[in-house]
C-alpha cells in the first residue's frame, strides 16, 4: 500500500509540474521540453537506482513524478495534428526533435550522473 501512495503523489507532483512548464513554454515545445527532461532526469535515475537501492525512491522518482512529468501520447496527439494541418517539416522537426533528443538526453543524464557518483 505504501508504494501505491508514494507513486501517487510523485504522480500528482509530476503533473503539476508538467502543467507549470505549459505556462512557461509555447505548445508544443512544452511536450518536447518535458520530454527531454524528463528523459535526462530518468537517465540520472537508471545509474542511481541499478544496484536496486531504495526502491521506495525509485517508484517516486521514476514511475510517480518522471511518469506524471513525461508526456510522451501528448507527443503522439501533437504530431498527428501538425501532419493533419500539413505542417511536415514542423511536424518532423518535433518528431525527430522528442525520439533522438530524449534518447541523447537519457544518455547525457547517464553519463553525468556517473562522473557525479
Amino acid at each position: 500500500m505504501n508504494a501505491i501512495i508514494v507513486v501517487a503523489l510523485g504522480g500528482a507532483l509530476g503533473s503539476v509540474l508538467r502543467y507549470l512548464c505549459g505556462l512557461l513554454v509555447q505548445q508544443p515545445w512544452a511536450t518536447l521540453t518535458v520530454n527531454l527532461l524528463g528523459s535526462f532526469l530518468i537517465g540520472v535515475c537508471a545509474l542511481y537506482f541499478a544496484s536496486g537501492e531504495n526502491p521506495l525512491l525509485r517508484l517516486l522518482l521514476v514511475t510517480g513524478i518522471l511518469g506524471g512529468f513525461t508526456t510522451f501520447s501528448a507527443f503522439s496527439l501533437d504530431s498527428l495534428q501538425m501532419l493533419q494541418l500539413g505542417e511536415w517539416g514542423r511536424a518532423s522537426l518535433y518528431f525527430f526533435g522528442n525520439i533522438v533528443g530524449g534518447v541523447l538526453a537519457c544518455w547525457m543524464g547517464f553519463l553525468l550522473a556517473g562522473l557525479i557518483r
